[in-house]
């Protein structure tokens, strides 16, 4: 008594108070459980994006016609020209030379001026020529040219302007050779839309005549461009600023258009890339692609067009074109021109007469300069970079490509949309050719940009393998001296181009890339490991010369080690990897059925995995394996469809009247559990808030009554065989509870007989693993399985028997619809209704009212006439899924089985590689928002941290100061179901209440209630256990049931619909129906005794769990002879610790920082175990003090923290670890059900059966006796179901088996 006495002064002292708010670990360094993206994501590739960047018409222009009407020496009529006037045609003066001569060097002359920008076309001269000739050369062209492109180019300055019709002039006589003439007023022709011109100026306008410009100006600037631009800026008034520069000197620039190292190319090469941008940044995204990256004569051609809009607009000429474009010669990038003419021609006399170096020009390190200030200040919505075209022209200078590049990497990490823009700008082509580059500093950048385009736009593996790009790749991946993420982003582009495409597996399988992935599947960077391991998968899928390598190199044995990774993906993508390796389709040996009996056996192991990523790939793979081997699992199909027949489990069905329709299971999502209507899937957003108001009106007290009937579709016998069993119809023969007695009907003791077996019953062990997948408690892996165990049996019973399935009762009728996963469209759920013969767990007498929700109204339950036939199912109004294959279609697949031949694999997908890509096409190098100080994200969690720290600090203050009575009621309200578990939230003023199967959470505070929905557990389980996870930041709450089930949820409790972040099977060996029978004197003992505490817990302790924030480790015991260590982070089974009892355990408690665990013991035992040690000597001491039953065993968290142990008979008992005698003893009443422990305040509060709550201090003494409700005319409290304290305030929460929920607090004048 003095201990104690000494122990609750030295909690009352300031200084331990000051102490535990120093020693209290930070709430920014706890861990957060089940906050990854596999978490809050959805398990799926992103949406693609239409990439239109491709050219689909690439073209080329093959014929020119240069068609000039001179007429040298002679003015046309209707032109007045001055004196002097513009004279040069093509830079040469006709009146130097004989008027023929002259016009056939100007002739030649354009040829050649054309020939720069496209050498290859076939060129036509026709020099004041006759109608016949132009219609014959254009003819003979256009014929020639087939579907290319033929350019027609016409110089009038001989000849009359054209006329109001817009026909041009030729010799002769006048016709009309060209009716399209972009001056005409003629509608165009439908067939003249793929025509693009190009015209010098408007109808009304005159070409300039200055004698300083040559006469056909636009034909200069559109195929002399840079000549002419020189020419004007030296006649502009600004060239003053540049002394000694004149047109004489500009003729002698040295270098040469196509030498970007010489003053001449570089100037060339500045204004390729200036009008590049001008155009990119101003044109609509289709005419850019159309005009300027389809035709290579065509893009020059209007790149130059830009140029003779901004010239001859100074000369009030405007330069038209069709398509037309939007006005250029105002846009800033000229100004960036002029600046760099102005600083090459400034270097012009003293580079020729005293022969000085030519300097570079700052342009392009200037305008990345430009560009790397858009990427680091900008924010996320903005117009796109302008600069872009001017990078893909760096990429071609050795002087400034890698800089380039590093920017071009990070402005494409911003996102899918910048790598769509960098794609329609034309990078591809670019980045393609430097894959045969050597230089080893580029690898890094380019492996990161390919990982990037790759990760939006896969169909480049073509291309790549096409120019040999997945060599480049392969050396990268082999190359040990380059970081790992590095060859992490190698492998994942290997990994997209062999996907589903063999010419890239024949590749990459020739350039040793198995070999390669193998000797990295131990590499310590995780991302590595998944993605060679899904690399690996994608090479031998559907590619047996690959699997078959894959098998000399011992491939699927090197891969065993990744299912037992510390990284849910990693195991993923092993088992993934593992999957396709069995399901090749090509011919069988004995061999490789020996290496998928080797490998199914390997995966079956992953059954329990904690992650149900994992555990939907499990899914898949084996599905493969049943696809392989379709026949043999045929057979253990129907063999275990014979043995589910003939044998009945023992259960409340057996008293059911056969009248009632089975409701066979509520959506592919949940279980059955109360009506056919009564519940959906959580996640059904339309329905979610429906539910909870229609559990309100569900009638919860047990009683029997009527099932209330939807209409589905009762299908007659005769077509069975397609609506019912056709997989297609997401129909089902084999309906949840089917399975589940399967399940348990077939002998299956325990997993772990599972691996090793001899390899004749491997199908059926397969067979049994799918069975326990598909009464996984995650929806989305229970209803992978049951598609192919759906499967499987409906080919079996079509293969096997037609007969049967014509005749028997059992298989004939389709049970009533049920809501599916898809929102509250209906679909139908075949199953066995409970003929005579079968008896279906799921029929109990505990069958609630139907909900008021918009239904059509029920029908009496429908009882089957003789022989077992079902009402014709047009008799009953059908509600069909919305977009469901009518039953026609459904019967041509079900005539022929072989329909089905490939439904599995067609079928089943779980996106988790599309998932995996995601990563890489999301910015890598941003920094996350949780870490961005400013952002939304951070601060909540700032909020919710300092409102964390007040309410530690403000009911600190009130514990200190000692509580002498506990009995102000401060809530109460009847809740939906009879409470069996109750668990404040640490922080805020919510409180979650669970009965058998469901939630109720309650605002303490208001009093009003705020969310209510069902947890999933199969009808024959109940909740025995909650937790809050993360409580101090995003709160999830996890359920505990006694099958061993844990599910996690979140959404609760706000206006958003609850939703299953993730669930496992916590304890495999639990399973619940053993209760029914009798078993071990122990076990019926133990049972004796929970039916005494409570009679609603029908025996057994269920499942008891204990959470560690600071270490992110579960702690889970019950029914079983160990208790279970989970690492949530990895999501793996980390400890098995055997108790060393024949009786659950009943109650656990741990301290992270001493590692010790405490479990109070059905038989009165109380064991420490320290978790560092080896199985077998863990357990560091057992107290064998109490005679009965334990109902809580606390473990105090300080250092030197006592264990505090009470039982069933009320003696309170107190050890110090280290010693094995308890040091204090207090008794209480007996015929205790439950007991919690503040653990701030030293109070204890034990509920009894006989209907009232004791709260005693830490000596022992009772503060309060609390016996009545207030108000409520002081009715009497009931029977004790389940208490808890606040792990702060000093709340007591109490729920009774009257469905009341109550809470007391300290008097008001303490809060």
């Amino acid at each position: 008594m003095v201990l104690m006495k000494m122990d609750a002064d030295l909690l009352h002292s300031p200084a331990v108070g000051f102490a535990e708010e120093e020693a209290d670990m930070n709430d920014w360094e706890l861990p957060l459980a089940f906050m990854k993206k596999r978490h809050s994501e959805k398990i799926e590739g992103s949406k693609a994006l239409a990439q239109s960047w491709r050219m689909k018409d690439r073209m080329k222009t093959v014929s020119v016609a240069l068609v000039l009407c001179l007429n040298v020496g002679v003015d046309p009529p209707d032109v007045v020209k001055t004196s002097p006037c513009a004279r040069l045609e093509c830079w040469i003066d006709p009146l130097s030379m004989s008027p023929q001569k002259a016009l056939e060097t100007i002739g030649a002359n354009l040829q050649k001026q054309y020939e720069n920008w496209q050498p290859r076309a076939r060129y036509k001269q026709s020099l004041d020529p006759t109608v016949d000739e132009v219609k014959k050369l254009c003819t003979s062209l256009r014929r020639n040219a087939k579907e290319e492109r033929v350019l027609f180019h016409y110089n009038g300055h001989g000849v009359p302007r054209p006329t109001v019709n817009g026909e041009i002039w030729v010799f002769n006589k006048v016709a009309a050779i060209n009716p399209s003439h972009p001056l005409a007023q003629m509608p165009l022709p439908p067939s003249m839309k793929n025509c693009i011109q190009l015209a010098a100026c408007e109808a009304s306008e005159l070409l300039p005549m200055n004698p300083d410009l040559p006469a056909d100006l636009f034909t200069s600037c559109l195929t002399t461009p840079i000549k002419i631009a020189l020419r004007w800026f030296c006649m502009q008034k600004s060239a003053k600023l540049v002394p000694g520069v004149t047109l004489d000197l500009i003729e002698k620039i040295p270098g040469r258009l196509n030498d970007r190292r010489t003053p001449l190319g570089e100037l060339n090469w500045i204004f390729t890339a200036i009008t590049d941008t001008i155009a990119w940044n101003v044109l609509p995204r289709d005419l850019f692609q159309k005009l300027f990256r389809q035709d290579l004569l065509v893009a020059s051609l209007f790149r130059n067009f830009l140029l003779a809009e901004r010239i001859m607009r100074s000369y009030n000429c405007t330069p038209v074109s069709s398509p037309r474009l939007p006005p250029t010669y105002m846009h800033a990038m000229w100004q960036a021109w002029d600046l760099a003419v102005d600083i090459c021609l400034s270097q012009l006399p003293t580079i020729i007469e005293e022969g000085t170096a030519f300097r570079q020009s700052p342009f392009f390190a200037e305008q990345l300069t430009a560009f790397q200030v858009w990427l680091t200040m900008g924010v996320e919505n903005r117009n796109p970079p302008e600069q872009l075209p001017i990078v893909l022209q760096v990429l071609l200078s050795q002087v400034h490509r890698l800089r380039a590049l590093d920017l071009l990497g990070r402005f494409l990490d911003l996102g899918p949309w910048a790598v769509s823009l960098a794609l329609s700008v034309g990078i591809f082509p670019y980045v393609l050719k430097l894959l045969q580059s050597s230089a080893r500093e580029l690898r890094p950048l380019l492996v990161f940009i390919w990982a990037k385009i790759l990760a939006v736009d896969s169909s480049c593996q073509a291309d790549l393998v096409k120019d040999n790009g997945h060599k480049y790749f392969l050396s990268v991946l082999a190359d040990s001296y380059m970081p790992a993420e590095h060859r992490t982003m190698a492998v994942f582009i290997l990994a997209v181009i062999v996907n589903s495409y063999s010419t890239g597996q024949e590749a990459c399988l020739q350039g040793n890339l198995i070999a390669n992935c193998l000797e990295q599947l131990s590499d310590p960077h995780p991302l590595l490991r998944q993605w060679v391991a899904i690399c690996l998968g994608r090479i031998w899928q559907n590619f047996d010369p690959a699997r078959w390598c894959g098998v000399r190199d011992s491939a699927h044995e090197k891969l065993y080690i990744l299912l037992s990774d510390p990284i849910p993906e990693v195991r993923c993508a092993a088992v993934f990897a593992l999957g396709t390796f069995v399901g090749n389709s090509a011919e069988r040996t004995d061999h490789s059925t020996t290496i998928d009996h080797n490998v199914a056996m390997m995966l079956a192991q992953l059954i329990n995995d904690g992650s149900p990523v994992v555990r939907k790939e499990l899914v898949v793979a084996l599905s493969h394996l049943v696809v392989q081997y379709e026949s043999n699992f045929c057979t253990v199909a129907l063999q275990f469809i014979e043995e589910e027949k003939n044998y009945t489990v023992p259960s409340p069905a057996n008293t059911s009247e056969p009248g009632n329709l089975t409701p066979v299971r509520d959506s592919p999502a949940i279980p059955r559990l109360r009506s056919v209507n009564s519940y959906t899937n959580i996640r059904a957003v339309t329905t979610a808030r429906n539910l909870n108001k229609s559990l309100q009106n569900l009638n919860l007290s047990e009683e029997g009554g009527p099932v209330a009937f939807s209409p589905g579709n009762l299908s007659t016998s005769s077509s069975a065989s397609s609506t019912l069993g056709s997989p297609d119809n997401d129909e089902y023969i084999l309906s949840f509870e089917t399975i589940d007695k399967m399940r348990r009907v077939s002998s299956y003791s325990s997993l772990n007989s599972l691996i090793g077996v001899s390899f004749n019953s491997v199908y059926t062990q397969i067979w049994r693993v799918l069975l326990h997948l598909a009464a996984d408690p995650f929806p989305e892996v229970s209803d992978l399985a049951m598609k192919v165990l759906n499967c499987i049996a409906y080919k079996a019973m079509m293969n096997a028997r037609p007969q049967r399935i014509l005749d028997s009762g059992s298989l004939t009728q389709s049970a009533p619809a049920s809501p599916t996963s898809k929102g509250t469209h209906i679909h139908q759920a075949g199953g066995s209704p409970p003929m005579p013969s079968t008896s279906s767990s799921s029929l109990t007498n505990e069958v609630p009212k139907p909900p008021a929700r918009d239904q059509p109204s029920t029908r009496p339950p429908y009882t089957p006439t003789l022989g077992g036939q079902a009402p014709h199912s047009h008799q009953f109004p059908r509600t069909r899924k919305m977009f469901d294959k009518g039953p026609e279609q459904a019967a041509e697949d079900g005539d022929e089985p072989c329909g089905h031949r490939n439904y599995i694999s067609a079928a089943l997908q779980t996106g988790l590689c599309d998932w995996s890509a995601k990563y890489f096409a999301q910015p890598v190098t941003k920094i996350p928002e949780e870490h961005d100080l400013q952002s939304q994200v951070r601060m909540e969690r700032q909020w919710r941290f300092l409102r964390n720290a007040r309410v530690k600090r403000q009911s600190r203050s009130i514990t200190q100061r000692g509580v002498s009575r506990l009995d102000d009621q401060i809530f109460i309200n009847r809740n939906p179901g009879v409470p069996s578990v109750v668990k404040f939230h640490p922080f805020n003023t919510c409180i979650a209440v669970a009965d058998k199967d469901s939630i109720c959470f309650w605002d303490w505070e208001k009093g009003e209630r705020l969310d209510y929905f069902y947890n999933g557990n199969p009808r024959y389980t109940r909740i025995t256990a909650m937790e809050y996870l993360n409580g101090h930041d995003c709160s999830l709450l996890l359920t505990a049931t006694d099958d061993g089930a844990l599910r996690v949820w979140k959404n609760f409790a706000d206006q958003k619909n609850p939703e299953m972040v993730t669930a496992w099977q916590g304890l495999s060996d639990m399973l619940p129906t053993t209760r029914g029978q009798p078993s071990t004197s122990a076990h019926s003992l133990a049972r004796r005794v929970s039916i005494y505490l409570d009679r609603s817990k029908q025996g057994g302790a269920g499942m008891v769990v204990d959470w560690e924030q600071e270490t992110g480790l579960l702690m889970t015991s019950g029914d079983v002879r160990v208790i279970r260590i989970w690492d949530t982070d990895r999501e793996m089974k980390v400890q098995d610790i055997p108790t060393g009892a024949d009786s659950c355990v009943t109650s656990l408690s741990c301290d992270s920082q001493r590692s010790l665990i405490v479990a109070g013991l059905g038989d009165g035992s109380v064991r420490v175990f320290d978790r560092r040690m080896g199985p077998n000597e863990c357990r560091i001491m057992t107290y064998r003090e109490h005679g009965a039953w334990v109902v809580k065993a606390h473990l105090q968290k300080e250092t030197d923290g006592h264990i505090i142990s009470v039982s069933v008979n009320g003696d309170v008992r107190f050890f110090e670890p280290r010693m094995s005698d308890s040091v204090n003893v207090l008794q209480t009443v007996k015929g205790l059900t439950a007991l919690d422990i503040h653990p701030q305040a030293n109070l204890f509060a034990c509920g009894s059966m006989n209907q009232f709550i004791a709260v005693y201090n830490a000596n022992g003494d009772v503060i309060s006796n609390i016996k009545y409700y207030d108000g409520f005319m002081g009715q009497r409290i009931g029977a004790i179901s389940c208490l808890a304290f606040h792990p702060h305030w000093p709340h007591l929460a109490v729920g009774s088996n009257d469905y009341y929920m109550s809470i007391y607090s300290a008097e008001k004048r303490l809060r």
